[in-house]
Order: structure tokens, then C-alpha cells, then sequence
């Protein structure tokens, strides 16, 4: 690949690069630490990686992170996994998330929108409250620092309390999605055993409401740790019976009282997508997603007092749990619970004009719908307010830059681009924003402070301008401290260093090139990667067969060139059944209600057969690169296959489609 010489298609104004809050670090840690004073981002990025101890205490002190008690060193152990920070440390991260009450009480902390796109805030001072009312009240439930508190919620401010109060507590937070049926929850919340489920009676999408008593019903049934239900009722309705009222436990006035937990304690868990069985629980830190947060947030999103802070994502995806730290770095955040294109494509657009939003995220896919669509946002909407619109879920394609700066430039506007890429399995970006780099057209501007971010070739070789592996060779924060019921730590070692001893390996294609920008090409194994949300091949082939009319199934996502993304469905039917309009049907009607919508596939294909490994293994990532035109002698070892003769259907099918 040649990524020799391009012109930027962005650069920051020098007065943007003297105000940024990354520039006022840099010279503050070249006078209190020792950083590079000259060289820009890549002296003070080299210097992170090198100094890493001495990088984060400077975190640690230019973001006043109060410690209520000392650590005793920074990096007690680097290995991976297993590395241990700020040993002997405690904190508080919703005390932190809650300080801007203090100076600016009656300002808004959230805004929150709904399909009517009408904002509506809730000030620091009333969400302190609530979170000091509802801490109260999960201490008088029996909840204690470790217990685990659910939340089958939408993007509503009632979330957010509920996890602010969680943390408050020291419990440990966990959400999924109302879109998500009840076995998907249920995979998901039966691991970890909640004590607490905050939950609604619907929701809104689309226009329509959605009714989720029944599957909250049965979650109730099918979580016998329960001690109690909290009932918000979204659509209206009263309270089940032996429920608990969301007013009621949010009505005191009671001063909150942080529970002071060590740098390590457990905040939330996160779930990966489940290619492979159940998601796995992810957990991770308080002290480190703290630390992790405020840096992306604070020097990389550049993100402060008076910005407001826009993502569109949902209770499910690890965007939400970024988005609400958003409030650590005293940034007003917006809530939207909806459609993203409800009542039209713009819909996303409306909502940063009518919030005031500076910091704008949203999909790739939602970028490059819109300019299908034929949506003209600077034109249209006033977006004066924004400075940037970063991007994530799939790389943005070239022409999803080009079409944003120059929508932007005709109406004289200096945006900022940032299209970011990390992972749930850190909460966090590994490549992304930079306020004082140039921008070049389908490039992430550089790797994040403190990310040791290298392309390596299968023998472990850095690579420079060619494609390689995603890897991490020294810790962050904000990696998993261990998965939930893995007691050997065997799953989560499986999951990222098994490749490389020691070293973290992402699973995505990436190209690091010689200007110290870097590409992210999709992922090197079978994720499903829809909008942002991974989800898991295991859970549709769950669904899928148990329909008698199917025999086996395979479930690929396919990255397009132009930042599309397909995923077909193929499946070898039962002998004498013909894949008829009732069939097709069925099966997505099935998905769209025992999964989601998001799992229902774009084409459902019929194949003479389904391609395994010589141990029975469904073969989806050499059937991902065989749909992406790799030739057949480079997508497989034709050693591993039960049938090669079944990968022919593949490869003739990618060469019709090509």
C-alpha cells in the first residue's frame, strides 16, 4: 500500500493548536515531568510510550485526580495480562463524574432529546441529587461495593443516575438495550448475577412504542439474584407488581456519599459480541477508566466546560459508557434515545443543531447514508457550534472525508475530522482524535497517549506502511482487569495474547504509516461489526436453527470498498425444502425477535453446504476473505477443510458480485 505524500485534507489553525487543552498538557508536563517541550504530538506521544509511569501520575495531577488515598507507585507490574496500577490507591469514579456540581449547579450536565428532538436539561445540581438520593437507597436495599446492578434501559438520564449511584456505591454497573430480545439479555446478566435491575415498560423507536413488559418479565423469572426491580415507566404504565417506583427512590435530598474503592475495583462489565458461545464479560476498572477517560476525553476530544458532547449509540454499546464520562471533564453530555433517522436521515444533524453541539460522534455508516441521501448538513442545519464530528463502529471510507469537509467548507466552516477506532474490550480509542495534527483523507490521525499502537506481521515483525496485525505491546489502564467467570484467566489470555506472548492483539487489519497516521481496515476475524456494534455469528446460528427447515448456517460481514457493509446469511436447507418468500420471512422475523433488528441479515442465501474445519469448526473467516476477493489458495489452508469443494460456491459468488 502506498500512503506516500498526500496532501492533508485538514489542518488546524495555529490558534486552535495554541488553545488546545493537549498543547497546554504537553508544555505543563515539559516543565513539571520532564516531556518534550518541541516536536509536537509526536515528541509528547514517544515520550508517553517511553515514560509510561511518569506519563499517567502527570495524568493524575493535571486533572486533579484526588486519591483518598496514596499510591504507592504508578506500574507495580507490567506484564499483560495481569498489570497492576497504582497499588495501594482509592477513589471514587462517580465523585469524580459529579465535581463540575460544585461551580456550575444550575447548568445543564445532560441534555436529554427525544423523537421530538426537543432538548431538555437536567442540571448538575438535580442530577447530584438524584445520584445522592438513589446511593442511598440501593445501600438501605442491601447493595454493597462488588454487588452487580443491571439496567435494561434506553439512552434516558435515568440510566445514567442509576450508574453514577451504582458506582457511587461501589457496585458494579452493567446495561443492555430494550432492543435486545430476552435470551440476548440473558446471556449477558445470568453471568454476572445481578442484585438490581432498573428497567423500563418500553421504549420509543421509529415513531411506534415498543412494549417490554413481558421480557422484563421474564428476566425477572430467569434472575433469581434479584433483591430488587426498579420500574421506569417510560410508556406510561404503573409499576409490576412487587416492583420498586424510579420516583421514589430519586426523590431525597441526600448528600452523596462515595464509597472509596481501590484503583483496581471493578465499575462496570462490558460484553463482547459472542462469536464464539457466550459474550464474554469484560470488566473493567475504576481508577483506570477514569484515568483512560479523562485523557481520550479530555486531550484528545479536547473536551471541557461550556463544550457539549454528542454520540449517538445506546445503553449496549461501550460508546455510551464514553459518552457519559464525558461529565468527568465537566462537558455538558446529550442524551438522544430514538431512531437515528427518525423522521428522516437527517434526524442526527437536527439534533446537534438544537443541543449546541461542538463534539459530534456518530457512525461511519450514518456519514456515508447521508451523503446517499443526498442531506446537506451545513446548509440545512446551523451547526456553527461544532468543531468536530469524529466517527467510529467501521472505518470511515475516503469518501466519507471528502464529503464531510467539503459540506462543512461551503458554508466557510473549519472542521475537524476525527475518525477513531478502539474497542469495548477497553472502553476507549487506540487511534483517533488529535486536535493539533492534520487530517488526511480515510486516515485516523495518530495513536492515543499512553498506547504503545504497532502493526506487526504474523511473526511478530513491526511493519511500516504495510498492513499488519493491531497490536499493543504495554499496558493501559483501561484493559480488562479479568473477565467474569474465568477464574484461571484462561478466556481472557485466549482472547488477545495467544497470538502474541505478552502482547495484546486487537483483531483488526491496521496500517501504521510513515507520517504516523494509521489505517484501520476492518477486522482480521469474523466479528459480526454492524454501525458499531459487534455482535456475535453464534448467537443467529442459536436462532436460525432451531427452524427444522434449516440445516446449518453462516453468518459473514463483509466491509465493503465503499464503506459499505453486507452481511449475508447462507444456509444449507433440510432435503425438499425450497427457500420461498414464507421461509425467508420466518427467519428474519425470528431474528428481528429473539436478537434484534440489527442481526437480521441483508441477503439470505442458499448453499449447497456449510465449510468446516477438520474439528467441525464453521470456517467464517476464510469465507470473509474469499467474499472480499482473496483468491482461494491465499483465504485457506486447504489442509484444515472438511470439503474444499464447498468453498468453489464462495468464490464464484465474490467473483459475480465483484
Amino acid at each position: 500500500m502506498s500512503t506516500a505524500n498526500p496532501q492533508p485534507l485538514w489542518q488546524p489553525a495555529p490558534e486552535r493548536i495554541a488553545q488546545a487543552r493537549i498543547t497546554r498538557f504537553q508544555a505543563w508536563a515539559a516543565e513539571h515531568h520532564g516531556a518534550p517541550a518541541e516536536g509536537g504530538y509526536p515528541a509528547l506521544h514517544r515520550w508517553s510510550v517511553d515514560q509510561l509511569d511518569t506519563f499517567w501520575k502527570a495524568v493524575t495531577e493535571w486533572f486533579g485526580v484526588r486519591f483518598s488515598t496514596p499510591y504507592a507507585r504508578v506500574l507495580d507490574d507490567r506484564a499483560m495480562p495481569g498489570a497492576r496500577w497504582f497499588p495501594g490507591a482509592t477513589l471514587n469514579y462517580a465523585e469524580h463524574a459529579l465535581r463540575a456540581a460544585a461551580d456550575r449547579a444550575g447548568e445543564p450536565a445532560l441534555l436529554c432529546v427525544d423523537e421530538t428532538h426537543e432538548p431538555r436539561p437536567v442540571t448538575w445540581s438535580e442530577l447530584r441529587r438524584q445520584v445522592g438520593s438513589l446511593a442511598a437507597e440501593l445501600r438501605a436495599l442491601g447493595v454493597r461495593p462488588g454487588d452487580r446492578v443491571s439496567g435494561y434501559l434506553p439512552n434516558i438520564p435515568q440510566a445514567v443516575v442509576a450508574l453514577l449511584a451504582t458506582a457511587a456505591v461501589g457496585a458494579v454497573w452493567t446495561s443492555c438495550a430494550p432492543d435486545f430480545g430476552a435470551r440476548s439479555v440473558l446471556d449477558r446478566f445470568q453471568q454476572v448475577e445481578p442484585v438490581v435491575l432498573f428497567t423500563v415498560d418500553g421504549y420509543r423507536y421509529g415513531g411506534k412504542e415498543h412494549d417490554r413488559r413481558e421480557i422484563v418479565a421474564e428476566l425477572r423469572r430467569e434472575l433469581p439474584t434479584l433483591r430488587a426491580v426498579v420500574h421506569i415507566p417510560l410508556l406510561g404504565t404503573d409499576a409490576p407488581e412487587g416492583a420498586l417506583d424510579w420516583s421514589a427512590l430519586t426523590a431525597g435530598d441526600t448528600e452523596p456519599v462515595y464509597e472509596q474503592v481501590p484503583f483496581d475495583h471493578p465499575l462496570w462489565v462490558l460484553y463482547s459480541s459472542g462469536t464464539t458461545g457466550l459474550p464474554k464479560a469484560i470488566v473493567q476498572s475504576q481508577g483506570g477508566i477514569l484515568l483512560e477517560h479523562l485523557k481520550q476525553l479530555g486531550l484528545h476530544c479536547d473536551l471541557g466546560p461550556g463544550d457539549r458532547f454528542f454520540w449517538y449509540t445506546s445503553t449496549g454499546w461501550m460508546m455510551w459508557n464514553f459518552l457519559v464520562s464525558g461529565l468527568l471533564t465537566g462537558t455538558t453530555i446529550v442524551l438522544y434515545d430514538g431512531s437515528p433517522g427518525h423522521p428522516d436521515t437527517g434526524a442526527q444533524w437536527r439534533i446537534a443543531e438544537r443541543t449546541g453541539a461542538t463534539l459530534y460522534g456518530t457512525s461511519a455508516a450514518y456519514v456515508m447514508a447521508c451523503r446517499k441521501a443526498g442531506v446537506h448538513p451545513a446548509r440545512d442545519y446551523d451547526l456553527s457550534n461544532i468543531d468536530c464530528v469524529a466517527t467510529t463502529g467501521s472505518p470511515l471510507p475516503p469518501d466519507g472525508f471528502r464529503w464531510l469537509h467539503d459540506e462543512f467548507a461551503e458554508s466557510g466552516a473549519d472542521l475537524w475530522i476525527a475518525s477513531v477506532s478502539g474497542g469495548t474490550d477497553v472502553c476507549s480509542c487506540f487511534a483517533g482524535a488529535v486536535p493539533t495534527l492534520p487530517v488526511y483523507t480515510g486516515e485516523l490521525q495518530a495513536p492515543g497517549l499512553g498506547t504503545d499502537l504497532h502493526s506487526w506481521d504474523p511473526s511478530g515483525r513491526p511493519l511500516v506502511d504495510e498492513v499488519g496485525e493491531l497490536v499493543v505491546t504495554q499496558p493501559m489502564p483501561s484493559m480488562p482487569i479479568h473477565f467474569w467467570n474465568d477464574p484461571d484467566g484462561s478466556r481472557y489470555h485466549d482472547s488477545y495474547f495467544d497470538t502474541y506472548p505478552g502482547v495484546w492483539r486487537h483483531g483488526d487489519w491496521t496500517t501504521l504509516t510513515s507520517r504516523g497516521s494509521v489505517i484501520i481496515h476492518g477486522r482480521s476475524d469474523s466479528t459480526l461489526n454492524r454501525q458499531g456494534v459487534r455482535m456475535g455469528s453464534a448467537d443467529i446460528y442459536e436462532v436460525v436453527e432451531r427452524l427444522p427447515e434449516i440445516r446449518e448456517s453462516l453468518v459473514i460481514g463483509v466491509e465493503q470498498p465503499d464503506g459499505g457493509y453486507w452481511m449475508p446469511l447462507f444456509v444449507h436447507l433440510a432435503p425438499d425444502v425450497v427457500l420461498d418468500e414464507t421461509l425467508l420471512n420466518r427467519v428474519k422475523r425470528a431474528i428481528r425477535e429473539q436478537l434484534s433488528p440489527r442481526h437480521v441479515p441483508d441477503e439470505i442465501i442458499e448453499v449447497p453446504g456449510i465449510p468446516h474445519t477438520l474439528t467441525g469448526k464453521r470456517i467464517e473467516v476464510p469465507v470473509k476473505r474469499l467474499l472480499q476477493g482473496t483468491p482461494l489458495d491465499k483465504a485457506v489452508n486447504p489442509g484444515s477443510i472438511d470439503n474444499l469443494a464447498l468453498l468453489a460456491f464462495y468464490e464464484e459468488l465474490a467473483r459475480k458480485r465483484a
